[in-house]
């Protein structure tokens, strides 16, 4: 290979990677009102944010990694997340423990819907969530306010239940427009969605 080329498929691949700054916190979803087209099935690696053009012309397939309950993953930047039967629990880098449940009525596993939380300080924003009320849940992305979006890592138990957990970090917040969030099938078809909300 020449030096040129070298040269130019090096940029290429430092080119796809962009950082963006977010840090809402919603956790009710609203009803999609029209579909998006799919495209591809090429998955997308776990904790990575990118800049991304419309829906139609994104990967939209992204097989979730099954865990078994109480496995610790490993979310990057000192964040753990785990899943029980009861929901998603999560830890920071000082060790505190959270916890969303799916068992507890606030949420309807019978009906296609996803949350968010956030925390961060100076240093970065980890966002997570539940996806729930489908078994077709194939990718979550975090979308800006300008429109820019970041996909993030989908996890689940075992036996497909009908609900998982998604995780991904971002730079520190400093967008006044806020974030949401939008779940999609494996057809690329949006099945829930939180509007970006402002800090």
């Amino acid at each position: 290979m020449t030096r040129t080329k070298k040269y130019a498929a090096a940029a290429a691949v430092a080119a796809v990677l962009v950082g963006i700054p977010t840090g809402a916190y919603a956790t009710h979803a609203t009803a999609p009102s029209a579909p998006t087209a799919a495209t591809s099935t090429t998955p997308t690696t776990p904790n990575s944010t990118a800049a991304e053009g419309p829906a139609a012309e994104r990967p939209s397939t992204q097989r979730p990694t099954v865990v078994r309950p109480g496995e610790r993953v490993d979310a990057g930047g000192g964040w753990t997340l785990w899943l029980t039967r009861d929901g998603k629990h999560w830890a920071g880098p000082d060790g505190y423990e959270n916890f969303r449940s799916v068992t507890d009525g606030n949420i309807d596993l019978g009906h296609p819907g996803v949350s968010h939380q956030s925390e961060g300080d100076a240093t970065g924003v980890f966002h997570s969530g539940v996806y729930y009320g489908t078994k077709k849940a194939a990718r979550v992305e975090l979308v800006a306010a300008d429109g820019t979006r970041t996909r993030a890592a989908l996890v689940e138990l075992p036996g497909k239940p009908g609900w998982g957990a998604w995780y991904v970090s971002t730079p520190p917040a400093t967008d006044p427009g806020g974030i949401g969030v939008a779940l999609y099938d494996r057809t690329g078809r949006l099945l829930a969605e939180l509007p970006a909300r402002p800090f």
